[in-house]
């Protein structure tokens, strides 16, 4: 494609940076009835190379904390089973209070009661990672292709939007494409600088963006962008997004795509689903489906792995568009946070395929 360039190989297809968590999952049971819970490892940008290996079959890789105690072994062998390759800066854990991997707590919720999430991200690791801990020249040295980031993990203390930005400028060097997922969260930001270091830190890390996935309210709050009021239209209308995107391009010339997930929801298990994308100045928009929920959560790290993957595949933007949105759709079909869907399910539901069984 004219504006992206994407490099034809590399010993990686894509690295992230940005931290691991681990996500307790009670399933429909809310957190003050819970007896037991399912163990998940997540973290946004764990998620995308975590998809784009197990579900896409690329090369990936994740520069992240890891912390030498019981529950960074868990999350360790869940990386390696997900076939990403890990660049660790190692914490030891003192016995008492860390340094931590985050817990994430998540309940499913049911019909009209809603899924209720909430952190204890107390003395994490990840918000320890600063400039200088990873050497990116060893970890870029066979080529990368593609490099990911993400605002939950800008968003952890006042060191890591430096070190996205040290990883940026090491991979455009490199020669790779940069993505950032805007994914803006309030409270984390509120704790050490609210909503206007949020924009200031944000800024100067889409200054070396050439891809951004985030939805309109994302680019509002996180890009300092007037909008209108997200919550007054269809969440299914992608006009409001598009006219964000002369805004976004204005300011940040050198973005050549940005794209977001459409979900209107009608209950916790019942949701329309659809996806759009602006490329180079035309726009694409995906068919919409209704989705029976089974867990939510990496919906949108879905969406964005199956982008990547038909953009790094040199694929038609309208397809890698399709791709995005049908693997976001399956993965709302699964438990966790990442994919258990093979490359041939994707492709069949993108093409229109149904859920009659397959014998």
């Amino acid at each position: 494609m004219a504006g992206l360039k994407v490099r034809a190989d590399g010993a990686l297809d894509l690295v992230s940076i940005g931290g691991l968590v681990h996500r307790l999952d009670p399933g429909l049971i809310p957190f003050r009835k819970a007896t037991g819970c399912q163990i998940h490892v997540s973290g946004g940008e764990f998620n995308v190379a975590a998809n784009l290996s197990d579900c896409f079959r690329m090369k990936t890789g994740i520069a992240t904390a890891m912390v030498d105690y019981p529950i960074g072994d868990l999350i360790a062998e869940r990386v390696r089973a997900m076939g990403v390759r890990p660049f660790y800066k190692h914490f030891k854990h003192n016995g008492v209070n860390g340094p931590n991997m985050a817990t994430v707590y998540s309940d499913r919720g049911q019909g009209v009661r809603a899924p209720v999430v909430f952190y204890n991200r107390s003395n994490e690791a990840a918000a320890q990672l600063k400039p200088g801990d990873f050497d990116w020249g060893a970890i870029f040295a066979g080529g990368v292709r593609w490099f990911h980031s993400g605002g939950i993990f800008a968003a952890l203390s006042e060191t890591t939007g430096e070190v996205i930005i040290e990883g940026m400028q090491a991979a455009k060097k490199a020669g790779a494409v940069v993505s950032f997922d805007l994914n803006f969260r309030e409270k984390l930001w509120n704790i050490w600088g609210g909503q206007k270091k949020a924009v200031e830190v944000v800024d100067r890390i889409v200054k070396n963006c050439d891809v951004l996935v985030g939805n309109e309210e994302d680019l509002q709050k996180g890009l300092g962008m007037p909008g209108q009021d997200v919550e007054s239209k269809s969440k299914l209308d992608p006009s409001a997004f598009f006219a964000m995107i002369e805004k976004v391009v204005a300011k940040h010339p050198q973005v050549k795509v940005v794209a977001t997930t459409l979900r209107e929801v009608h209950s916790t298990n019942r949701h329309t689903w659809g996806a759009v994308a602006w490329v180079d100045g035309k726009t694409h928009v995906s068919p919409t489906c209704e989705l029976d929920v089974l867990d939510r959560v990496g919906g949108g790290d879905g969406f964005a792995a199956g982008l990547f993957y038909g953009l790094l595949s040199g694929l038609d933007p309208s397809e890698a568009v399709k791709l995005g949105w049908a693997h976001g759709a399956l993965l709302t079909t699964f438990p966790g946070d990442t994919t258990m869907a093979t490359l041939e399910q994707v492709q069949a539901f993108a093409k229109g395929g149904s859920a009659r069984i397959q014998r």
